[in-house]
């Protein structure tokens, strides 16, 4: 455990960045292995009701092309990467209300016929719903709590509540979910002390798996003028998030790759183990913008699967054939 001064401590001192990336790199090795997990990420609608300030599915804007999958195309999606060999899927859309709880729970029984493991990531939803998700077979959800600071949340957030966002990670946690959250770095008027308040509250929460990555501005937004977030900052965080969390998944997340071209192996070199390749349609995937140039928009499922477990092997590590349950929630449920 490192305490609040500590982590500041760690996240100024350049002098100790090497030894952070190399540090969090041995007890992800320690701690859950040399196995890399692949999870496919659908991306199946980019409709969104929020107007969260950094996203550019924000339904404020205009200049995007919505769209969303039926339900056959969606169990189209993951039948392929089934196929492909994907042991986990993700299922990912904006706050989309056009996907009712009978929707999603037909989506997710047809999908778990397969017996693949489910993540979930729809957002802010009722107990009930995320109570007839998992009955349904879901397994995993992600909400990002992005921000731990309660006046930033506000600020980045409007219209939504930052209770209700712990709400929701209390109610995935008592419902059985593994959880999984995380937080942008580079926020407007964001701190180094606020970053580690974030790492610390990941902690106390005891999550199971933990998505970092930088801000990259999206010109369709209220912050198309600021600066992106720091890949090396961003970094930092994911490290000492290991650290103090060696036991949990965590991803080399494509936005760092978007700020920088080997982001991800950096990523899985200095505490990530999990890689989340895409396998939306290849026609849908420019459309679902939440930020500007990302990688790979225009590859198809099969080129993504055989790119990456190459990258992967490059750096000596492995691909794994489980479904990468989270090692944090397997020794909490025990």
């Amino acid at each position: 455990m490192l305490s609040k001064d500590e982590i500041i401590d760690i996240l100024t001192d350049e002098s100790k960045t090497e030894w952070l990336f190399s540090l969090a790199d041995k007890v992800r090795k320690d701690n859950v292995g040399d196995e890399v997990h692949l999870r496919g990420l659908i991306e199946f609608s980019n409709i969104c009701k929020q107007q969260c300030k950094y996203c550019g599915l924000r339904s404020p804007n205009k200049q995007i092309e919505r769209y969303r999958l039926s339900e056959d195309e969606i169990i189209g999606c993951a039948e392929n990467a089934i196929n492909l060999g994907y042991k986990t899927l993700v299922l990912q859309s904006g706050e989309d209300d056009y996907y009712t709880v009978d929707k999603m729970v037909t989506i997710i029984s047809e999908i778990k016929k397969y017996n693949v493991a489910l993540t979930l990531s729809l957002g802010e939803k009722s107990y009930e719903e995320y109570k007839a998700y998992k009955e349904a077979g879901a397994d995993r959800y992600l909400i990002r709590i992005e921000t731990a600071n309660k006046n930033l949340y506000r600020k980045m957030h409007p219209n939504m509540d930052y209770n209700n966002r712990i709400r929701c990670l209390k109610d995935l946690r008592e419902l059985g979910y593994e959880v999984g959250t995380g937080c942008l770095v580079g926020l407007p008027e964001q701190t180094i002390e606020d970053l580690a308040n974030d790492i610390i509250f990941f902690k106390e929460i005891e999550a199971d798996m933990i998505g970092i990555g930088p801000l990259i501005t999206h010109p369709q937004t209220p912050l198309k003028d600021e600066h992106n977030g720091s890949f090396w900052l961003a970094l930092k965080v994911m490290a000492l998030t290991r650290i103090m969390l060696p036991d949990i998944n965590i991803p080399a997340t494509t936005a760092m790759e978007t700020l920088n071209p080997n982001g991800r192996l950096i990523a899985l070199q200095s505490g990530a183990n999990v890689v989340m390749p895409n396998v939306t349609a290849t026609e849908y995937r420019p459309k679902y913008e939440i930020y500007p140039n990302k990688i790979c928009i225009n590859d198809n499922p099969d080129k993504c699967r055989g790119c990456i477990s190459g990258k992967i092997m490059s750096i000596g590590r492995k691909v794994a054939d489980t479904d990468g349950q989270s090692k944090h929630y397997s020794k909490n449920i025990k």
